[in-house]
Formats: structure tokens, C-alpha cells, sequence
């Protein structure tokens, strides 16, 4: 297993979760819940920021490998997934739309793996619909964590506007990556 920054970085994005989820679980007394938030949505924050980060430098040190290649996406699925279900927990997201995001993700995941397997990864290729829902939904996230208003913007309005354009891009992103991959599944069920 190689080991360098930008790994690093995914593995301490990975790390950052259970820090994340047990925040939820911190007495009222110790930790009001409008700071809890506020906490909890700066570390996704900075959580998708070292996401963005681990690739960047990875490409711009050429620190590119087969690991970190399947590491990142991983650690970036666990992090949405554990907000997720803490937003769900604290009925700030709807669960058809928390299952529509971690479904096709876990589809999807297994589509490309599947795809790369028989040697046609490149027809599931990360697409601008795929880069449009990550931006939508890791937007959203920090707002419904945040929950409050934040300098007169109605954090969490944007972040409900933006989860349920989140939604409709995962989906909108499934039905185009299925479409692609189509002719190789009919192909194999002949």
C-alpha cells in the first residue's frame, strides 16, 4: 500500500468520521446543539475541502496510484453517507431522498467495479452530471447540518433547495452512467 500526502489526506477524511458522528452524541450541557452544528458542518466542510485537496496534489506531485484511486471515492461515500444519516436522524432530510443519494452511490460503485473488471471502466467515467451532484450535495450538507441562519442567509432553505437538486442529479447521473454501461450488461445476459 503506497503511502504519501495526498493518501494521508483521504485516510484522515476517513478518520474525521466517527469525530463527526459522535459530535450527535455529546450532551446538550456540554455542547449546545446550535454549536454542535456549527462544528459538525465546518468539518464536513473541511472534510470535502482535503477532498479536493488529496487529488490535486496527488496529480500536481504525481503521487497517483491504484489506491488512492480506489481510496478517495470510499472515504468520500462514507462521509456523505454518515452525514446523511445524521441529517435523517435529526429530520433535516427526507429518507427517500437519503436512499435515492446512498443507493446510487452503492449502484453505481458497483456498476464501475463491475465495469472495470470486464475491461470497460472507461464507459462509466466520471461525467459533468456526476461532478454537478457532488457540488450540489456537498453544499447542502454544511447547510442542513448548520441548520441556523447564518449572516442573514437562510442556511438551511438553501441547503433543502440544494439536497433535493442533489437528488434529482443523482438520479438524472444514474439513468446516464446505466445508459452507458447498457450495451456491455445486455451483452452479458444473452
Amino acid at each position: 500500500m503506497p503511502f504519501n500526502v495526498p493518501i494521508a489526506l483521504t485516510w484522515l477524511r476517513i478518520g474525521f468520521i466517527p469525530f463527526f458522528v459522535g459530535l450527535f452524541y455529546v450532551p446538550d450541557v456540554m455542547l449546545p446543539t446550535s454549536l454542535r452544528d456549527a462544528i459538525a458542518a465546518w468539518l464536513f466542510v473541511f472534510a470535502a475541502l482535503t477532498d479536493w485537496l488529496d487529488g490535486w496534489l496527488a496529480r500536481r506531485w504525481n503521487q497517483t496510484s491504484s489506491f488512492g484511486a480506489f481510496l478517495d471515492p470510499v472515504a468520500d461515500k462514507l462521509m456523505v453517507t454518515a452525514a446523511l444519516l445524521v441529517l435523517l436522524h435529526l429530520d433535516r432530510v427526507g429518507s427517500l431522498i437519503a436512499l435515492v443519494i446512498i443507493g446510487r452511490e452503492i449502484a453505481i460503485s458497483a456498476l464501475r467495479e463491475w465495469m472495470a473488471q470486464i475491461g470497460a471502466g472507461g464507459s462509466v467515467a466520471v461525467h459533468w452530471l456526476g461532478k454537478f451532484k457532488t457540488a450540489a450535495q456537498m453544499v447542502a450538507i454544511p447547510c442542513l447540518l448548520h441548520y441556523e441562519d447564518w449572516f442573514n442567509l437562510p442556511v438551511f432553505l438553501i441547503g433543502q433547495v440544494l439536497i433535493v437538486l442533489a437528488a434529482l442529479l443523482t438520479v438524472w447521473s444514474m439513468l446516464y452512467y446505466l445508459k452507458k454501461a447498457w450495451p456491455e450488461i445486455q451483452a452479458r445476459t444473452e
